[in-house]
């Protein structure tokens, strides 16, 4: 048998083997007849693998090269179309299980699901002890009563075990490194209560403490669950990010031949043949062709942008209509895309600001804890001598101060608060953006997609000449540009279009069609008047004589004027910071009554002037949908999105309004107000209980089992008053609140130099 013989591995354990149809689909297509698939084989391992593989695959009709790469071990096959190869089934027959390569294969979130079976697991656990507690509270005859009591440390043991780990091991972490934090009087009264518990049962004590130690366990996993959840929703938006890229490209060779490159191989200088409907890998210019480009990742506009010979174009914009040869002038890791990843993690970075109030206020609550516990057993056992009355006062004085109400104060409220602004359309994507937004001052808006609905449309078609209008319809309904549906849309409206032939689309130019012996044309109008350029607006044309000039505006988001005056009725001011053109930002920001704007600006420099009103002492909610918005909202103080916004853009927002109105966002900052003012007095409602209930802990008042009812009335008082959130309604201005005005107010906004 040879050494390189594959491992263990299987077909099932590998996901499955691929059909020959997603094979197909998976490969790509190099031109001239030729595909390439990528193909994963764990089992290679040496040279003779290579050239077992290599042999095996190159002898099957229809394929032209394979290519094996050890490092990786991935296998390059190129084939001819006309038929699909079995690859796979081959590499199977010779002992090498394979599946299709993807080297941005999602993975799952393994802290996630412990933090989920350590809940059910305590879940379960407490419940169960609980309902045999309360049979022995009820009276049971002291067989009875001790069966229950090892039935109950049988299901804590194991709870203590697995769920309390995520404690223990935070706790052990902090006292190696000489501090303290908030899991460490938990472990501390966790373990303690359960071996007094065991204790007891062993010598047929009237009480056990099970219940207080597993409830105590299931209650705190909830409020560390919802912690964790949070901080990964905020993490979604790089990933969404990254996953924009293409994973490679057909480059071009010198000699003629075509190859499918990953995109971290592909190097300044490689002819890179761009198919419509295709991203741009890394940063090019157009070297042949024309075409029009989606470029709302970088710009935010939505009007498609002309690429032409000599065009640049950036990471990540969308060829739309024609097949571009692009030369490539930087890597992966110097394109635009990537400093966008990069802006949003840098941004992230600071993010968690009031996520873990709770655990910081640790520092100082724990050792106190701990000292007056300790003290409390001293003092107990030098008045008494009773060493089991002493710990046993020293463990509900633990359980009594436990901070579960502390822990719960915020996330409980995050959840009142979510499923209020949920009520009202509204997603929170990020709990601590409640806070945040409860702390804006300011609110700067994206234009396009955000104050607009990003849907052009034809106005002033009363002056248009109804016939003419008919034949534009008529001929806009062969495309899917986004003025041609604004036009297809307005004369479809009882009008009958003429019969059309010859009809074709011309990249970056507009659509041409013959009626008869005329010849119309639907687009810029230097070339549908004849002057062969790309000038001027939109017209229709017949034998290059102008028939029809067509205006357009953008459509504006329903309630949005009202939703910037009720902004400013909160004390908020405004500012617009677009990519799109002055005039049309201009426009838009005057119909709303913002004065100030700033039109042009690419994603770098938004995030720069978040930053400046930043280093102002300003806190900026962002609210934006596009592509290029995404690190501007992971830069902001706080950020929402539109559901319509990309999905960059969702996931970078920490809140999502689910409607079209912009009433969505002066809702969500009443609403983020008042879920902060309930958080203050969540954390006042914890601090007096624990002013209360430790004097009467000390004093001996209280046994174990007592203090873990006290400790679960605590919690339940904090989250009724978490349900005490209204609807949310913005309030009444105070007179004394103004709202921020800027210097030079009524002027484009200055940017950072």
């Amino acid at each position: 048998m040879s050494c390189c013989a594959p491992g263990a591995e299987t077909v099932a354990e590998l996901g499955g083997a691929p059909s020959r149809e997603e094979v197909l689909l998976a490969s790509r297509d190099l031109g001239d007849g030729i595909r390439q698939t990528d193909l994963s084989v764990p089992g290679i391992h040496c040279g003779a693998c290579i050239r077992t593989v290599e042999k095996g695959l190159g002898k099957l009709a229809g394929v032209r090269q394979a290519r094996v790469n050890l490092s990786t071990r991935r296998v390059v096959v190129k084939w001819h179309a006309d038929k699909v190869p079995p690859l796979v089934e081959t590499l199977a027959a010779l002992g090498y299980p394979a599946h299709l390569f993807d080297t941005e294969a999602d993975k799952g979130d393994p802290e996630l699901s412990r933090l989920i079976r350590a809940l059910a697991v305590a879940g379960f656990a407490a419940m169960n002890i609980m309902l045999l507690s309360v049979s022995v509270w009820s009276g049971a005859d002291a067989e009875t009563r001790q069966a229950f009591h090892w039935i109950s440390a049988a299901l804590a043991l194991p709870t203590l075990l697995y769920s309390g780990r995520i404690f223990f091991r935070s706790a052990w972490g902090a006292l190696r490194h000489g501090r303290t934090n908030m899991d460490v009087p938990i472990s501390i009264g966790i373990c303690l209560a359960f071996g007094l518990s065991v204790y007891d049962t062993m010598h047929n004590g009237e009480h056990a403490y099970f219940d207080a130690a597993t409830t105590l366990i299931f209650f705190l996993l909830i409020g560390r669950t919802l912690d964790h959840v949070m901080r990964e929703k905020a993490r979604a938006a790089v990933h969404g990010l990254i996953r924009l890229t293409p994973h490679g490209a057909t480059v071009l060779r010198a000699d003629g031949s075509r190859d499918y490159l990953p995109v971290k191989e592909i190097e300044p200088g490689m002819l890179i043949l761009l198919a419509a409907g295709d991203r741009v890998p890394v940063d090019a210019v157009v070297a042949e062709g024309i075409s029009e480009m989606d470029c709302a990742i970088a710009t935010g506009e939505s009007a498609p942008q002309r690429a032409v010979p000599g065009s640049a174009l950036q990471a990540g914009t969308l060829n739309l209509s024609g097949p571009l040869a692009i030369t490539a002038t930087a890597r992966a890791e110097d394109s635009f895309l990537a400093e966008m990843v990069r802006l949003m993690e840098a941004a992230e970075g600071g993010r968690a600001r009031y996520r873990r109030l709770a655990d910081r206020a640790a520092r100082l609550y724990s050792p106190v804890v701990h000292a007056t516990a300790f003290l409390t057993f001293l003092g107990w056992m030098a008045a008494t001598g009773d060493w089991h009355r002493a710990i046993g006062i020293a463990i509900a004085v633990l359980i009594i101060t436990c901070p579960c109400a502390l822990g719960l104060a915020v996330p409980i409220v995050q959840v009142a608060a979510a499923r209020r602004l949920f009520e009202n359309g509204i997603m929170v994507k990020d709990g601590s953006g409640l806070e945040r937004l409860a702390e804006a001052d300011m609110v700067a808006f994206d234009k396009t997609g955000t104050l607009t609905l990003g849907r052009p449309r034809l106005v002033g078609q009363e002056r248009i000449d109804p016939d003419a209008l008919a034949f534009a319809a008529a001929l806009a309904a062969h495309s899917r540009h986004p003025l041609s549906r604004a036009i297809a849309a307005a004369g479809a409206r009882g009008q009958t279009g003429p019969h059309l032939s010859d009809i074709s689309e011309h990249p970056g130019l507009g659509l041409q069609a013959r009626a008869g012996r005329d010849i119309y044309r639907l687009g810029r109008a230097g070339w549908a008047l004849g002057g062969g350029g790309d000038e001027g607006g939109t017209v229709l044309s017949r034998n290059g004589q102008l028939l029809a000039a067509f205006t357009f505006e953008d459509t504006l988001r329903p309630q949005a004027g009202e939703a910037v005056s009720a902004l400013r009725g909160l004390g908020l001011g405004a500012e617009v910071l677009s990519g799109d053109e002055t005039e049309a930002v201009a426009a838009t920001a005057n119909r709303i009554g913002i004065e100030d704007h700033a039109s042009g600006l690419l994603p770098a420099q938004k995030v720069a002037r978040l930053q400046a009103l930043a280093g102002e002492g300003r806190k900026v909610l962002m609210v934006g949908d596009g592509l290029n918005d995404a690190p501007a909202l992971a830069a902001a103080h706080v950020s929402m999105a539109p559901a319509s916004a990309a999905d960059i853009g969702r996931n970078a927002a920490d809140f999502v309004f689910l409607h079209e109105p912009l009433s969505a966002v002066p809702l969500a900052v009443a609403v983020a107000r008042e879920a902060g003012r309930l958080i203050r007095q969540n954390f006042g409602l914890a601090i007096a209980y624990n002013a209360i209930a430790l004097p009467i802990a000390i004093a001996g008042y209280v046994t174990p089992l007592v203090a873990a009812i006290a400790m679960s009335l605590s919690s339940v008082i904090v989250v009724a008053n978490a349900l005490r959130l209204r609807q949310g309604r913005a309030p009444k201005r105070n007179r004394q609140e103004r709202p921020y005005r800027p210097a030079g107010a009524g002027q484009a906004v200055g940017l950072p130099g």
